[in-house]
């Protein structure tokens, strides 16, 4: 019987019960596909990372080092399992040519090696260890990717010509975000180029299971071995291997857990536009005696059907997307190998939907009891309550007119069911500004500033070669001539030993000079500007547990010196864990220095960069644009198209939540619009009240949204990327998008949605619904 009656009801109401199938199913396609690509994107970075045995525990050193006291270290220290050197041979980019694209403008540091003898081993697309031969070149995945290389095409490395032989996955140096790519060669071809830059090294270290990797570089520090370069660790180096596609994931993170408040609200509208409908029998049902468990019974089952059915359509809907979707993955890291696992999440996310719609639509139904049984069978519709002043009406109705009049007065005596559009119009408002001001936010140059780069147009490092601090002035002197430079900054690198809260000794990079000239972004805290200040980066800080405010000591040649913690910043550069300071010491060697420089006129960036290549070659030059461009490039491709596609979503779901309010509103109303018409007032006077009730909780809904999305939108941003290293965030808000854009698109949407919506007013016959009270 209860079957029955619910196949009669789809039957019945076969729009509203496509409605709420799609929106159920779009919910949960969005939270399937989210726990799918995060399961797939762990999964393949743990995969690569295995597969390529990457080391825990890596030191650039650029110069001599002492080979047998590294030999010795390890054999020494009981958490060693493995140890090597690996040779990088660092090219100019100007000197590398993959078919006829050059590699002059990358703002990589390019290189050859060799393969790895015990592990950090380089594989090619399917995942196996390379060997090339003689004659072969191995070109990093991400050149192809961007079509710089092609397969079987000739690659010329300083005038010696190779043969691109295939591409490789490189678990250190696979993501953009890291400076450096490594070509793979032959060892004796190795050998031939060996007179075509400079040549550093990578110490790398396998540890034993249950090592900590940063008590492991106290030790590696505390034995004086070499430093002249970042050292990373295993944690950092996942860590960046998943932030460009992780940013994509946690943004439909964010849009999925918004739609699904969305799928609630939109359910809430079906649910209550059913109840009006059937208001009559339900009363009737009460009246016989029918318990209300038995009457929620049979709502219950129904929206078990259509939430079934969503949440199943959603989740295979999930499994169709996420192949192109994880294309990227894949073609960077490979295949994650936890299908089963990652489908169980998908499946799991869904069923997790289904369960939040049951509960809340057992709650709305609980307005069952407060339904009178005789003033259902006799009304045939809920009394309103509520009402406003007179005062407020005149008021008003003398300056907007008395549709307008009784279309506010409307919304103001029925707040409760007019909150629920203001919600979902606040919702969509959000999920259209928030993903648009992340990508506006990346896809500026200030961005750099998360991630331990100054707010500059060019950017110079000089590093891996000698008399470091007399190149860098060479700069700075040819700076001060320029005319085009509105301002600069010359920053050195140096090596001290502190004490750390367990009283060992660590190696900290502290970088000084003018830091309030080029600023990077504090979380916490400001830039030091007295010589008894230090700012720490996020990394370094949580590692020493140190806040603004704390203390730490520093051995340097005159001594030990106490310094204050000053500020907290972000920083992903030299292995994230890097400190500046002001106060002045001339026993420690510069390691590299970084010129900062502000020109009259940012567009001429790339020209200038250019021209400064070719004067400096020692120098690494970079305009910030560009560099925002190549090492966030797949990052901004992913967050703009999932931009789009929840603006698009967001609109017609707006348009489609406002069609089925003016239904609800017109059900409900059906016996006061009888009145009206009664009474003398026309088809287009009662749906201009309704356009004005829409008009005035519209207005309200964009402006709402755009504040949550400009405040609350930020914060949610944030805490998406502090996951994945950048420790503070700041929208860059396009004003002509969240100002002008989104408010026309969302103001076009339910006014299209509301002028259909309105049209049913006509079909209200007066003495007909006059003639049931």
């Amino acid at each position: 019987m209860i079957f029955k009656m619910i196949r009669n009801d789809l039957t019945k109401n076969k729009i509203i019960t496509l409605a709420a199938t799609v929106f159920i199913a779009a919910a949960a396609l969005l939270v399937s596909l989210s726990a799918l690509l995060a399961i797939d994107l762990a999964g393949a970075v743990d995969a690569l990372m295995e597969q390529a045995q990457t080391p825990h525990f890596m030191q650039m050193h650029t110069g001599d080092f002492s080979r047998e006291a590294l030999e010795q270290f390890a054999a020494e220290n009981e958490n060693v399992e493995s140890f090597q050197i690996m040779p990088f041979l660092n090219v100019e980019g100007g000197k590398i040519w993959l078919g006829g694209n050059t590699l002059s403008g990358t703002t990589q540091d390019n290189g050859l090696t060799i393969q790895g003898t015990n592990f950090d081993y380089l594989l090619d697309l399917d995942g196996n260890r390379i060997q090339a031969q003689e004659g072969e070149i191995y070109v990093p995945v991400c050149y192809m990717r961007d079509n710089t290389a092609g397969l079987g095409k000739t690659a010329d490395i300083g005038g010696i010509s190779f043969r691109i032989a295939g591409f490789l996955r490189d678990s250190q140096m696979n993501s953009m975000l890291s400076s450096s790519k490594r070509f793979l060669v032959n060892p004796s071809d190795y050998e031939k180029a060996a007179g075509l830059g400079k040549e550093e090294y990578l110490i790398e270290f396998r540890l034993k299971e249950g090592t900590d990797p940063a008590a492991f570089s106290n030790a590696y520090t505390a034995a004086g071995l070499p430093a002249n370069g970042p050292a990373i660790t295993y944690p950092l180096i996942k860590m960046i291997n998943a932030m460009s596609d992780g940013i994509m994931i946690g943004l439909l993170l964010l849009v999925s857990i918004l739609a699904v408040l969305i799928a609630l609200l939109c359910i809430r509208f079906t649910l209550l536009s059913q109840i009006e409908e059937d208001y009559r029998e339900i009363g009737v049902m009460k009246a016989i005696g029918i318990r209300i468990s038995g009457m929620k019974q049979i709502y219950l089952i129904k929206y078990a059907i259509l939430g079934g059915t969503g949440c199943l359509a959603g989740f295979l809907f999930s499994l169709l997307l996420r192949e192109p979707m994880l294309g990227s993955i894949r073609q960077n890291m490979g295949d994650a190998g936890k299908g089963s696992l990652s489908l169980a999440a998908g499946f799991c996310g869904a069923a997790i939907v289904l369960a939040v719609i049951l509960i809340f639509v057992n709650r709305v139904l609980n307005r069952f009891r407060k339904i009178s049984p005789s003033r259902a069978i006799g009304f045939g519709f809920e009394e309103e309550s509520g009402g406003t002043s007179g005062r407020f009406f005149h008021r008003i109705s003398r300056l907007f007119g008395v549709n307008a009049a009784y279309g506010l007065q409307d919304v103001v005596s029925r707040k409760k069911i007019y909150a629920t559009i203001l919600a979902v119009l606040v919702f969509a408002v959000f999920i259209v500004v928030v993903p648009r001001n992340l990508y506006s936010t990346i896809a500026d140059e200030s961005f750099s500033t998360y991630m331990g780069i100054g707010d500059c147009d060019l950017r110079m490092d000089i590093q891996q070669t000698d008399a470091v601090a007399e190149k860098a002035g060479r700069i700075g002197e040819e700076l001060e001539k320029d005319n085009s430079v509105a301002g600069y900054t010359v920053l050195h690198t140096k090596n001290f030993t502190l004490k750390n809260t367990d009283d060992e000794e660590e190696s900290i990079k502290i970088e000084f000079g003018d830091h309030k000239a080029f600023p990077v972004t504090y979380a916490k805290g400001d830039a030091p500007v007295s010589e008894n200040q230090i700012a720490l980066s996020a990394l370094l800080a949580k590692e020493l547990g140190k806040e603004v405010g704390s203390t730490l000591t520093l051995r340097t040649g005159t001594g030990e010196k106490t310094l204050t913690v000053c500020g907290i910043y972000s920083d992903i550069t030299n292995g994230g864990k890097t400190a500046k300071a002001v106060f002045e010491d001339t026993d420690a060697d510069i390691m590299w220095s970084v010129v900062y420089a502000k020109l009259s006129d940012s567009s001429s960036a790339a020209e200038t960069a250019l021209r400064y290549r070719a004067e400096f070659p020692f120098a690494k030059i970079t305009d910030i644009r560009e560099y925002v461009s190549q090492t966030y490039g797949q990052t901004l491709r992913s967050v703009n198209w999932a931009a789009d596609a929840a603006a698009a979503a967001a609109v017609l779901i707006t348009a489609f939540i406002t069609l089925l309010f003016v239904r609800l509103l017109i059900a409900k109303d059906r016996y006061g619009i009888a009145v009206m018409k009664a009474a003398g007032f026309t088809n287009t006077d009662i749906r201009l009240q309704y356009i004005f009730r829409l008009i005035s909780v519209m207005l309200a809904g964009i402006l709402l949204g755009i504040l949550l999305a400009n405040t609350a939108g930020e914060k949610l941003a944030g805490a998406v990327l502090s996951s994945l290293g950048a420790a503070s965030f700041r929208f860059r808000i396009n004003p002509l998008y969240s100002f002008l854009l989104c408010p026309l698109w969302m103001v076009c949407s339910v006014l299209g949605a509301a002028l259909t919506g309105v049209q049913a007013v006509k079909r209200i016959n007066t003495g007909e619904h006059l003639k049931e009270v």
